[in-house]
């Protein structure tokens, strides 16, 4: 997998007519969702599933319809909004970059893939999609589903491998048709097929509509690297966290530490260590009298 994908090795026109006739209905997917509406799905999306974000999403296009409207709000209030999407830095980084949105951008998301990764909390793959979906700007995206398709159907194999943003981004820009428009959609089908037919654990290759994919073809050979790690929830610090993070959203103001002990009772050690990185990353505030706050409520 060490030569990027060439152009004969992915049917971009089947792949577009399939996704043209089976897309999902997502609601950032509709004509009226602006750039900036894109990009709020885009950092929730992100290790989030779809639909655990909708509802979400839709309550903060109505709330916040452009940038300005979030920067007007407390970092608690957006805190608070993002309820159990999960990594809730995101929702931080998010209202820091609508504020710089506001102020240097006009309201307006810039279309530009390196104007937008110098905006706060956006990285190489959210830049290039909001590029892509929300301009239609021919660049190639690259997320998890992606490079197993890609993996899979151009290269053979089962899995794609450690990432490598240079090489994952020669092997779709390889991949890409040669007109704007088709670019833009063929990103938008290639996501979608590794989301629901090439997915990770059970692909459903009867239905794929790609005529040809190499793993397919090779017998779908099992991945011979390292094995994936699985990240459990249960037990760690991030679940602990959640736990403290939900006090705080659920309360109206500062609580007392005691509140906070009760979450996690079986290993304070844990408990004390969760507490302190909320407070590192910015997400909690202690008050001067010793309260505990979500970020912009501990003055």
């Amino acid at each position: 997998m060490s030569t990027p994908a060439t152009r004969t090795g992915l049917d971009a026109s089947a792949l577009i007519r399939w996704y043209e006739r089976e897309q999902r209905d997502l609601p950032w997917r509709r004509d009226d969702a602006s750039a900036w509406h894109i990009l709020m799905s885009e950092i929730m999306l992100q290790q989030t599933p779809v639909a655990r974000v909708a509802p979400v999403w839709e309550e903060w296009v109505r709330r916040w319809p452009v940038p300005s409207a979030m920067a007007a709000a407390s970092q608690a209030d957006v805190l608070r909004a993002w309820g159990r999407l999960g990594y809730p830095r995101r929702a931080l980084r998010l209202h820091e970059c609508a504020g710089v949105l506001a102020e240097r951008h006009g309201d307006v998301v810039p279309d530009d893939v390196d104007t937008l990764l110098a905006l706060p909390g956006i990285g190489a793959y959210t830049a290039r999609a909001v590029a892509c979906f929300a301009y239609g700007k021919r660049v190639p995206v690259v997320d998890t589903n992606v490079r197993r398709v890609v993996a899979r159907a151009v290269h053979g194999a089962a899995e794609p491998g450690n990432p490598s943003t240079t090489r994952d981004l020669a092997d779709v820009e390889a991949l890409l048709p040669r007109t704007r428009a088709r670019a833009a959609v063929f990103s938008a089908a290639l996501m979608e097929l590794g989301a629901v037919v090439c997915t990770a654990r059970k692909p459903d290759c009867a239905s794929c509509p790609l005529p040809h994919c190499a793993w397919n073809a090779a017998g779908r050979p099992a991945h011979t690297g390292e094995p994936k790690r699985i990240q459990k929830f249960a037990g760690t610090d991030r679940q602990v966290r959640g736990k403290l993070m939900a006090v705080l959203r659920e309360s109206h103001g500062p609580v007392e530490r005691a509140a906070l002990d009760l979450v996690w009772l079986t290993d304070p050690t844990q408990r004390d260590r969760a507490l302190h990185s909320l407070l590192v990353d910015g997400l909690v505030e202690q008050t001067r009298d010793g309260l505990f706050a979500l970020a912009g409520e501990g003055e």
